[in-house]
Protein backbone atom coordinates (compact mmCIF):
# COMPACT_ATOMS: atom_id res chain seq x y z
CA UNK A 1 0.00 0.00 0.00
CA UNK A 2 1.21 3.51 -0.87
CA UNK A 3 1.86 5.54 2.19
CA UNK A 4 -0.84 8.47 2.60
CA UNK A 5 0.90 11.53 4.47
CA UNK A 6 -2.96 12.83 4.91
CA UNK A 7 -4.22 9.82 6.63
CA UNK A 8 -0.78 9.51 8.93
CA UNK A 9 -1.32 13.56 9.96
CA UNK A 10 -5.04 12.07 10.97
CA UNK A 11 -4.45 9.40 13.10
CA UNK A 12 -2.00 11.85 15.12
CA UNK A 13 -4.44 13.89 15.38
CA UNK A 14 -7.03 11.45 16.45
CA UNK A 15 -4.91 9.67 19.02
CA UNK A 16 -3.95 13.14 20.79
CA UNK A 17 -7.36 14.02 21.10
CA UNK A 18 -8.50 10.57 22.50
CA UNK A 19 -5.64 9.83 24.61
CA UNK A 20 -4.33 10.56 27.84
CA UNK A 21 -2.24 9.66 30.98
CA UNK A 22 -4.64 7.04 31.96
CA UNK A 23 -6.99 6.34 28.62
CA UNK A 24 -5.79 5.11 25.50
CA UNK A 25 -7.52 5.28 21.89
CA UNK A 26 -9.59 2.22 20.64
CA UNK A 27 -9.80 1.44 16.98
CA UNK A 28 -12.54 -1.50 15.70
CA UNK A 29 -14.47 -1.50 12.40
CA UNK A 30 -17.35 0.04 14.59
CA UNK A 31 -15.02 3.14 15.72
CA UNK A 32 -16.91 6.75 14.61
CA UNK A 33 -13.66 9.15 14.50
CA UNK A 34 -14.62 12.64 12.62
CA UNK A 35 -10.87 12.83 11.01
CA UNK A 36 -10.70 8.70 10.23
CA UNK A 37 -13.91 7.99 8.66
CA UNK A 38 -12.76 8.74 5.10
CA UNK A 39 -10.32 6.15 5.34
CA UNK A 40 -10.51 2.42 4.98
CA UNK A 41 -9.95 -0.19 7.73
CA UNK A 42 -7.22 -1.72 5.84
CA UNK A 43 -5.32 1.77 5.61
CA UNK A 44 -5.80 2.95 8.85
CA UNK A 45 -4.29 -0.61 10.19
CA UNK A 46 -1.48 0.15 7.64
CA UNK A 47 -1.01 3.60 8.49
CA UNK A 48 -1.34 2.98 12.37
CA UNK A 49 1.40 -0.01 11.68
CA UNK A 50 3.70 2.79 10.23
CA UNK A 51 3.59 5.22 12.46
CA UNK A 52 4.25 2.18 15.21
CA UNK A 53 7.26 1.43 13.59
CA UNK A 54 8.76 4.90 12.80
CA UNK A 55 8.08 5.96 16.57
CA UNK A 56 5.24 8.22 16.00
CA UNK A 57 3.28 6.18 18.47
CA UNK A 58 3.94 3.91 21.47
CA UNK A 59 2.29 0.58 22.42
CA UNK A 60 -0.10 -0.43 19.54
CA UNK A 61 -1.68 -3.66 21.25
CA UNK A 62 -3.87 -5.78 18.09
CA UNK A 63 -6.26 -7.26 19.05
CA UNK A 64 -7.67 -10.82 16.81
CA UNK A 65 -10.41 -9.72 15.04
CA UNK A 66 -9.38 -6.30 13.98
CA UNK A 67 -8.82 -4.04 16.11
CA UNK A 68 -5.81 -2.60 18.07
CA UNK A 69 -5.07 -0.02 21.24
CA UNK A 70 -2.85 2.81 20.80
CA UNK A 71 -0.98 4.27 24.09
CA UNK A 72 0.00 7.31 22.69
CA UNK A 73 2.19 9.54 20.92
CA UNK A 74 5.37 8.93 21.67
CA UNK A 75 7.95 12.16 21.94
CA UNK A 76 9.01 12.22 18.13
CA UNK A 77 5.16 11.68 17.52
CA UNK A 78 4.22 15.15 19.35
CA UNK A 79 6.59 16.96 17.69
CA UNK A 80 5.83 16.07 14.31
CA UNK A 81 2.68 16.78 15.05
CA UNK A 82 3.50 20.10 16.54
CA UNK A 83 5.19 21.00 12.99
CA UNK A 84 2.32 19.89 10.89
CA UNK A 85 -0.75 21.11 13.00
CA UNK A 86 -1.41 23.50 11.25
CA UNK A 87 -2.93 23.48 7.66
CA UNK A 88 -0.54 26.41 6.58
CA UNK A 89 2.32 24.16 7.57
CA UNK A 90 0.71 20.89 6.47
CA UNK A 91 -0.14 22.54 3.33
CA UNK A 92 3.81 24.34 3.21
CA UNK A 93 5.25 20.66 3.74
CA UNK A 94 3.27 18.48 1.36
CA UNK A 95 4.02 21.43 -1.53
CA UNK A 96 7.97 21.28 -0.65
CA UNK A 97 8.08 17.59 -0.28
CA UNK A 98 6.03 16.94 -3.65
CA UNK A 99 8.73 19.08 -5.41
CA UNK A 100 11.56 17.42 -3.84
CA UNK A 101 9.93 14.10 -5.11
CA UNK A 102 9.57 12.35 -1.47
CA UNK A 103 6.58 11.68 0.57
CA UNK A 104 8.97 9.26 3.63
CA UNK A 105 7.56 9.99 6.97
CA UNK A 106 11.37 10.83 7.68
CA UNK A 107 11.61 13.69 4.96
CA UNK A 108 7.89 14.92 5.89
CA UNK A 109 9.36 15.11 8.82
CA UNK A 110 12.64 17.05 7.97
CA UNK A 111 10.86 19.42 5.99
CA UNK A 112 7.67 20.12 8.85
CA UNK A 113 10.74 21.26 10.78
CA UNK A 114 12.52 23.19 8.13
CA UNK A 115 8.95 24.93 7.51
CA UNK A 116 8.05 25.87 11.57
CA UNK A 117 11.55 27.37 11.40
CA UNK A 118 11.20 29.60 8.31
CA UNK A 119 7.79 30.71 9.79
CA UNK A 120 9.64 31.47 13.13
CA UNK A 121 12.16 33.38 11.71
CA UNK A 122 9.62 35.44 9.89
CA UNK A 123 8.70 36.59 13.14
CA UNK A 124 11.98 37.14 14.75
Amino acid sequence: MKLNPDCIRDILLTVEENTDFSTSMSYNENSSYDKLNKYSQEEIFYHINQCELSGLVTKVEWILGGSFYVRDLSPSGHEFLSNIRSDTNWSKTKEVATKVGSFSLDILSKVAVSVATSLINKHI
